[in-house]
């Protein structure tokens, strides 16, 4: 086992090159990284195909170019009749098509396209859709003769059906061609959730439509409904559907409640194929939410991500399986206490792989159905972060080899590829019960192996500490490139957002913890309570209590930190935060000094106006122990919207804070950046505001972001020099 396991690794390792000649990582480094995207298997397991993204800083734009490769070995090449900024290519079952999304018709459209298996050569594409609100989220029909898609129509239009095309699809053109030529664009509103982090909903909802392949024909599969199929994910894009493996029968996710806005109970449906009027039956029981369908092999289980409390978007990611007989639904892992991120079946339905956040890392696990045992799947994995499990079908299967995956690994210095696992059952344990594998990785794809070669990452280091009331938390450390132990280095201490999220070995573009390290600063992370990957009452831990136990575990780490690095300058640190964090910034910067600087990017400043501002109500009314008028007449220390609000603690304010917010940003409204803008303002404090008038919660667009990261940074070292303060 353990020269298997030696040879994975070599074969992980960058090219080798002196450390002492290596150089520091810049912003236009990491802008001219190649981003792994969507991935797809062919069906005999030969080919790989996936989208890289490059990005140009000058033209402030980002193209898409899909590739395929053999997972043999091999080098890559682009598939030809995919245009820049394609999307969604995938595998026809018979692996001699392919198809993808293109909008070089004018709007986004279902295309396919000739495969060679033998050549890997794609040719002769043709659209297969003409929707006049086009076509995403597309996925082939195990038989091949189908594809389900989402497309974004008006509820009111006629249904389009096989039977009636024009008169659906003229009326959706002709209401969007309306409200393009009208020079009002005044919105009524009746409803909530009448916006959604970075859009307005308006009038259109997303339905789920069939299309046949060899005839055009299609089919509306939710005529008339005025709820999103699938309901809105920051998970990415997929339609959150699957078929039977007789493609009969579609099971997708909907949000079926009277509003959206203060309720996170998503649902399972089921709906039979072979019968144009068949209704949707809801099979899942939950009042939370219930997500990623997906049917076994053998076609006799539904499995599916479940959370079991009503109005908690962060509650347990439980995997449970539907038997689709007897119609019961079980948790398959009642005492795993961590979330299940993402599932996939084995080939064989014996297993299902999944991952999971467990302690800053991300590593692929497996579930045995017939015992419901829970194994780590290997014993390399947990470096790193994986995601995006495929796998490889095979024709030779046995009771001791199962079929090996693919995944995307990220860790905290190395960006996003495909890696292959080959899943063997471990001798040792064969005649046990417990699903013990052997996992040995090896990398597939190399988009960034050149650049990475010539830069110094350090590695993240993990620290456990105890916080006041006994809990261990864990924290992170990275050194800067060209680390000198002789000296002392200024902090960047970064707090993550969520709340119920956590700091891990995992590369970012937005926040990326190498890129904070890079000009000459340890960077120090404390996963506090409420962050994932620790259990449930871990999570729960900052209900209620936003300023409370996560403030103490925070200062506790940094404490710990300074008292076992002593490279660490405690008199030169600055917080940094986003979202929650950025919150937590705000909570900082009233309730001590310690701190130089400070960055809020995003943060929450009053919790009541916050309320009336946001669009999803339910996390705010879980957050805070429910709406600001519950606590009429009742003292501040007994509102959770008043005692935990970094408005009230304005006198306090001292330390030198740049405030980060954008115009778009809807789940954290501007007005909370501009009231704490004006408080800091009037109170004195040395203060900048950076305002992007095109930016939602995330800073995206490459110029934007560039001069995110140099405000930012020029930011920190205006108050981290030895005279800043003189």
């Amino acid at each position: 086992m353990r020269r298997f396991l030696l040879f994975a690794l070599f074969f992980l390792l960058p090219v080798f090159i002196p450390a002492q000649t290596r150089r520091a990582m810049t912003f236009e480094d990491m802008m001219h990284m190649k981003r792994l995207g969507g991935t797809a298997v062919s069906p005999d397991g030969t080919w790989l195909a996936y989208g890289a993204t490059t990005v140009d800083l000058r033209q402030n734009a980002k193209t898409t170019e899909w590739w395929v490769q053999k997972i043999a070995g091999g080098a890559p090449r682009r598939l030809a009749v995919a245009q820049p900024d394609d999307d969604g290519v995938q595998f026809a079952p018979d692996g001699r098509q392919i198809l993808f999304l293109s909008g070089r018709s004018g709007s986004v459209q279902v295309w396919l396209a000739g495969f060679d298996p033998a050549t890997g050569e794609a040719s002769d594409p043709r659209m297969l859709t003409h929707i006049a609100t086009g076509a995403d989220n597309a996925l082939w029909s195990p038989d091949g003769r189908s594809i389900v898609f989402t497309s974004f129509v008006y509820p009111g239009c006629p249904a389009i059906t096989p039977a009636d095309f024009d008169s659906g699809n003229r009326c959706n053109a002709d209401r969007d061609a309306a409200a393009a030529a009208n020079p009002v664009k005044a919105q009524i509103f009746t409803h909530l959730l009448y916006r959604h982090w970075n859009h307005f909903t308006g009038d259109k909802r997303s339905h789920l439509f069939l299309v046949t392949v060899a005839s055009g024909e299609l089919r509306d599969l939710n005529p008339g409904d005025t709820h999103d199929t699938p309901p809105f994910s920051l998970e990415g894009s997929n339609c959150g559907c699957a078929f039977s493996p007789d493609s009969r029968e579609l099971a997708y996710t909907e949000k079926y409640v009277d509003d959206p806005a203060v309720s996170t109970n998503a649902d399972i449906f089921t709906l039979d194929l072979t019968h144009p009027e068949a209704k949707p039956v809801k099979i899942s029981t939950s009042p939370g939410g219930d997500f990623s369908p997906a049917y076994s092999p053998d076609g006799k289980y539904i499995a599916w991500r479940s959370q079991q409390r009503a109005g908690y978007e962060s509650d347990k990611f439980r995997l449970v399986l539907y038997d689709r007989q007897t119609k019961t639904i079980r948790d398959l892992m009642p005492n795993f206490d961590n979330w299940v991120d993402e599932f996939v079946w084995g080939p064989e339905s014996q297993f299902i792989y999944f991952v999971s956040g467990e302690r800053g890392e991300e590593p692929v696990q497996a579930v045995r159905l017939s015992s419901g045992i829970r194994d780590e799947a290997g014993t390399y994995n947990h470096s790193g972060s994986f995601s995006g499990l495929l796998p490889i079908p095979h024709s030779t299967q046995s009771k001791s080899t199962s079929a090996p995956i693919l995944a995307t690994q990220v860790a905290i210095d190395s960006p996003a590829e495909v890696v292959r696992f080959d899943v063997e059952m471990d001798p040792s344990t064969a005649k046990d019960d417990t699903p013990s594998f052997l996992l040995y990785p090896r990398p597939i794809t190399h988009l960034n192996d050149s650049l990475l070669a010539q830069l110094d990452l350090p590695k993240m280091q993990s620290f456990w500490f105890t916080a006041h009331d006994g809990v261990k938390i864990q924290g992170f450390l990275i050194r800067p490139p060209h680390f000198d132990p002789a000296q002392k280095y200024p902090v960047k201490f970064l707090i993550h957002g969520g709340p119920e999220g956590a700091w891990g070995d995992e590369w970012s573009y937005r926040w990326n913890a190498e890129l904070f390290a890079a000009n000459g600063y340890v960077v120090v992370m404390v996963n506090p309570r409420g962050s994932t990957g620790y259990g449930q009452a871990f999570v729960d831990g900052v209900n209620g209590d936003w300023g409370g136990k996560p403030f103490t575990d925070l200062m506790t780490g940094l404490d710990y930190a300074e008292q076992h690095y002593p490279f660490l300058d405690k008199t030169r640190e600055c917080a940094l935060g986003a979202s929650y964090g950025g919150y937590m910034a705000n909570w900082v910067l009233g309730h001590t000094d310690r701190f130089r600087c400070i960055v809020t990017h995003d943060g929450m400043f009053n919790p009541e106006s916050a309320f009336g501002s946001t669009e999803e109500l339910w996390f705010n009314e879980w957050e805070f122990r429910g709406k600001p008028w519950d606590y009429f007449g009742k003292p501040d220390s007994e509102n959770p919207f008043r005692k935990w609000a970094p408005m009230l603690s304005v006198k306090n304010f001292k330390t030198p804070t740049l405030v980060v917010h954008s115009q778009l940003d809807y789940r954290l409204d501007v007005s909370e950046g501009y009231q704490l803008f004006t408080a800091l303002q009037l109170m004195h404090v040395p203060s900048k505001m950076l305002y992007f008038p095109d930016e939602g919660h995330w800073v995206l667009k490459p110029q934007n972001s560039q001069l995110w990261w140099k405000t930012v940074n020029d930011w920190v070292d205006e108050w981290t020099k030895a005279d800043a303060r003189e």
